[in-house]
């Protein structure tokens, strides 16, 4: 009684402290009401990180290609740094991005961060070294599973946690230049957290899976009956008896099973009918539901199913012209994002507006396009030299004189 007594009394203490205390001041209004929804689950199988990378990248063919096919050809374009006035041949930070760690180059680390970003909606990277007018040393890519964002009063993060078996460490963004850079894909009911493709295609990589799943069964069985013997006794007569139904399944596997006996005549008595059997009409178009899952499933990474040699999609007029649709309309895209998010990460560092960004005119499947319109700008004379380095996304030359 006494010591409930006290717990009573030093919770109003407390509570009566935190009424006089001074009100916080919000950064948003919309801070304090910010939305902490999850991934939320199907009624098929559960949508969490681990789960959907399991089920939707390593185990399945459609979903690995597809991740693989975006990361590698978005980690594979040339990346340019540039500013208002030039565009940089040498400097710390391209450096930085080219040989980032120890253990990964370039390539390998934008893949990795490419990777996380289509499987999870997020992707982290993680700054070594530097500080106020000083880069990083070294960038790494760290998991997305692991990592948590942790809000602040106002709703927005003021650290991450990176949580390995257990054990938990807290990366603080209140001082110096944020040592985390967090890139997400739009959720629009989720704050913080990113929506990946993997979750749209969910449904489609459940069905594609099943499929898979019951193609297996079905070879497992010797794919289907071929027939059935079907015993007709006499009248009054009852079913085989043991000694019959194990004569006639020996005489089965020894005389008519196994490749060396395929095409053998069947001799049949006492009864004994054969019927054949085949696939049914809806056996027959379980393939085209595969196929549609196989197609929902590229969709959702935007990838033209032509490129993953998936039938029944004529989209395209031919494999150039799907590429050529693969780059622009979804490498081009997220790679323009990431860069951006990068450049503007590292610029805190340095304290420069810096801009990173691929070098189109080095893209091989864009080479048809960006001849065009070299062509096109170079024949506009009513154009200034300066209005055509920004139509080719060029900076100024210093000291030119437009004419």
């Amino acid at each position: 009684m006494i010591l409930d007594f006290f717990r009573q009394g030093g919770a109003a203490a407390e509570q009566m402290a935190l009424e006089k205390a001074a009100p916080e001041q919000k950064a948003s209004a919309t801070g304090p009401v910010m939305a902490w929804h999850g991934a939320g689950r199907v009624a098929w199988s559960p949508r969490d990180t681990v789960t959907l990378t399991r089920t939707g990248f390593s185990g399945n063919p459609v979903g690995f290609r597809c991740v693989k096919m975006v990361a590698e050809a978005a980690a594979s374009l040339p990346l340019v740094l540039q500013d208002s006035a030039m565009r940089y041949a040498s400097h710390p930070l391209l450096d930085l991005i080219g040989s980032p760690n120890p253990a990964q180059g370039r390539a390998e680390l934008f893949e990795a961060l490419y990777g996380q970003l289509l499987l999870t909606g997020n992707a982290y990277a993680e700054a070594v070294g530097g500080g106020e007018g000083q880069a990083p040393i070294e960038l790494h890519v760290l998991r997305s599973d692991r990592m948590s964002v942790v809000p602040g009063a106002d709703g927005w993060p003021i650290a991450y946690e990176y949580a390995v078996v257990g054990r938990k460490h807290r990366f603080d963004l209140s001082e110096g230049p944020a040592v985390i850079c967090h890139l997400k894909s739009f959720h629009p009911q989720d704050d913080h957290y990113g929506l990946s493709p993997m979750q749209a295609a969910a449904q489609a990589v459940d069905v594609h899976n099943s499929a898979s799943r019951w193609s297996k069964a079905l070879l497992d069985n010797a794919a289907r009956p071929s027939g059935a013997i079907v015993y007709r006794g006499a009248e009054g007569q009852g079913a085989l008896s043991g000694d019959q139904y194990d004569r006639l399944v020996s005489e089965m596997e020894s005389h008519h099973q196994g490749a060396r006996n395929a095409g053998r005549p069947m001799l049949l008595e006492g009864g004994l009918d054969w019927k054949p059997m085949g696939f049914s009409p809806s056996d027959m178009e379980f393939q085209k539901t595969k196929e549609s899952a196989a197609r929902e499933i590229a969709l959702a990474f935007g990838v033209p199913p032509m490129l993953l040699g998936i039938p029944g999609d004529a989209t395209y007029a031919n494999y150039q012209e799907a590429n050529r649709a693969f780059y622009r309309l979804t490498v081009l895209p997220l790679a323009l994002r990431v860069a951006a998010g990068i450049a503007s990460w590292l610029s805190g560092f340095t304290g420069e507006g810096l801009e990173l960004k691929p070098d189109l005119d080095q893209v091989p499947a864009l080479s048809a396009e960006r001849d065009a319109q070299w062509s096109r700008v170079a024949a506009a004379d009513f154009l200034t030299a300066g209005e055509k380095r920004a139509l080719l996304g060029l900076p100024e030359l210093d000291g030119a004189v437009d004419g």
